[in-house]
């Protein structure tokens, strides 16, 4: 079958089994191994061809389309994403480029004042954290509080400890001052489900604001209700497990905090100043439908991308199987390296697995990371995320529509040959190891 072929009529018949029957409805390189979706997320060929197609009508007449068209499909996008987080009102839900954007955009509208505290975890995406600390060193200064999780742990552990954390921060916290914590939904490394919906219900009954970083959870967690969960906000990449092209994201803001996000991230043509603002107005999903001059392709491929998701059989099909490979794969993995699944409880794991790497204990040398790259990008063509986390090397492996279990069989090999290279340069390079 021809790429041109699946391109133009995959929806007129049944789709092909889940495994590497459907690696030609992808665009990888034959040779190449591709266990990182979570990182960058994978393109369909459908979802792109609709993409050519939408950027050459776009060119075709850009005053049109810009002035005139764009912002119809724009509201499908959102009535269809705010369907598959469970939002009822499509106005509480915009679109960003990715997950940073969204956070960002909500942490700093937030007025902050001295005294104030933003939580986030030892386990916070990087530039998360970064803007956490940044925003501690600006202006009025609010401290920046982290959470501790050390894997293998289970929710009940976390849970535990998250309640204990923001008790002791309500303790010393001064009148009139506020916390806001950063939750994550699905960790990005470790690849690791939280107990989010819980978390941020202890956070409402300490009083705490609710800034989920879900940027791995549309497309690869299902049944996700914001309206029942409640967060203060919600972000997640629609890019990443939901198939649409890079970058999108959902932003949810409900009506009930839309007065704390009054800005757009750049600031939008139709940003009101309060003062100018009638009594009632609100301006928020309209600040997002133009906030300077994008591609709006990647936004308008969420259609696609769910189309596509719908032809292959709907997002439990396509997670309950993601999540057989993903539990099966960690424990043939983890008996070839000789290690052990990070997931000791099984409620870590969606379609992201975790396994430990032989490298020995304590090993934190920066290289180590660059070394992974080399070694398996450029020598063997193959690749999944692999990380330093409580004292050991981690790597996390993602299952998807394209893979099969003996995927995990043939990178484990290819990390046996790996990391033994990698503690032999490391003994070489370093005389006190």
């Amino acid at each position: 079958m021809t790429a041109l072929q699946i391109d133009s009529n995959y929806d007129q018949t049944p789709p092909p089994p889940f495994g590497h029957a459907l690696l030609p409805y992808f665009l990888f390189d034959p040779n190449y191994l591709n266990l990182n979706h979570g990182s960058y997320g994978s393109l369909p060929r459908p979802v792109r061809s609709f993409c050519i197609e939408q950027g050459d009508e776009i060119e075709s007449a850009p005053d049109l389309w810009m002035r005139l068209k764009y912002q119809a499909p724009l509201v499908k996008v959102r009535e269809q994403v705010a369907a598959m987080i469970g939002v009822k009102d499509v106005d509480e839900v915009v679109i960003v480029p990715n997950a940073s954007h969204g956070l960002n955009t909500v942490l700093r509208n937030i007025i902050w004042a001295a005294g104030d505290v933003i939580v986030v975890c030892n386990t916070t995406y990087n530039s998360i954290e970064r803007t956490a600390q940044y925003l501690s060193d600006i202006g009025s200064h609010p401290s920046v509080s982290k959470f501790e999780i050390s894997f293998p742990t289970s929710h009940a552990e976390i849970l535990k400890n998250w309640t204990q954390h923001l008790k002791a921060l309500n303790a010393t916290l001064g009148e009139g001052k506020k916390i806001v914590a950063v939750v994550d939904g699905i960790i990005s490394n470790p690849g690791c489900l939280l107990p989010w919906e819980k978390m941020v219900s202890i956070c409402r009954e300490e009083k705490v604001w609710s800034a989920v970083d879900a940027a791995h959870c549309i497309g690869q967690q299902v049944d996700i209700n914001l309206d029942v969960i409640q967060p203060d906000y919600f972000v997640s990449n629609c890019h990443k497990w939901l198939f649409a092209k890079r970058g999108a994201a959902v932003l949810y803001v409900p009506k009930r905090n839309q007065h704390i996000v009054q800005n757009s991230f750049p600031t939008s043509h139709a940003y009101k100043s309060p003062k100018d603002r009638k009594e009632g107005e609100n301006n928020f999903v309209a600040q997002y439908e133009w906030n300077g001059t994008i591609d709006f392709v990647p936004y308008l491929s969420v259609s696609a991308a769910i189309r596509f998701r719908e032809w292959l059989g709907g997002e439990h099909a396509i997670n309950e199987y993601n999540h057989k490979v993903a539990v099966e794969g960690a424990e043939l993995l983890a008996k070839v390296l000789g290690t052990r699944n990070m997931d000791v409880t099984g409620e870590c794991t969606l379609s992201m697995a975790n396994v430990q790497l032989p490298i020995p204990e304590g090993y934190a040398y920066p290289e180590i990371d660059t070394m992974f790259k080399e070694k398996l990008l450029s020598s063997r063509n193959m690749f999944a995320a692999q990380y330093y986390h409580n004292d050991l090397w981690w790597v996390r492996v993602s299952a998807q529509v394209w893979v099969e279990v003996s995927d995990f069989e043939t990178y484990g090999k290819a990390l046996l040959e790996v990391c033994a290279e990698i503690v032999d340069e490391i003994k070489k390079s370093r005389p006190e190891v």
